[in-house]
């Protein structure tokens, strides 16, 4: 009896952990174009324009400011980790570099070499400028706001 007992107790324990920590698994997903290499290997400079191009690749993600010179295809593989912020695994930028005429000029690449984490979360603000204290701030004004001879009065006030 006590053997029965060990062998369920222990069995209900596993699957006690294995759905626990099922929910720790990272969920794979993915952002933006789908790229497929057949077809963007397929483009050519100098023999498609724009609207081969729209029909192959189909509309970009976004078009360069500057102009309508340059096309952008992105693609992202995400992994997130329960309810965590999803991380970049893997990333693809395609570039298609039109001339003035419509033709493809140029067609480039770029993955996760170029990636930058930037972290804009901080407790201090760089300025420039005076570095004060906290009392210089706090009584940096007494006597500088209403003090006499700080400018010329008005017809309201003419002191």
């Amino acid at each position: 009896m006590m053997r029965t007992w060990k062998k369920t107790g222990m069995a209900t324990a596993m699957v006690a952990f294995a759905l626990s920590t099922a929910g720790c698994n990272r969920v794979p997903g993915h952002q933006g174009y789908i790229l497929d290499t057949t077809l963007s290997d397929a483009l050519q400079a100098g023999v498609d324009n724009r609207e081969s191009v729209e029909k192959t690749l189909g509309r970009p993600t976004f078009v360069s400011q500057f102009g309508q010179q340059d096309w952008y295809y992105v693609s992202r593989s995400t992994k997130q980790l329960a309810f965590a912020v999803p991380t970049a695994v893997d990333q693809t930028v395609l570039r298609v570099r039109f001339d003035a005429a419509g033709n493809v000029a140029a067609i480039d690449k770029a993955g996760m070499e170029r990636v930058a984490k930037i972290n804009p979360e901080s407790e201090i603000t760089p300025t420039l400028g005076r570095d004060r204290s906290f009392f210089e701030d706090l009584f940096g004004n007494i006597g500088t706001v209403g003090s006499s001879g700080q400018g010329a009065g008005t017809a309201d006030n003419p002191n």
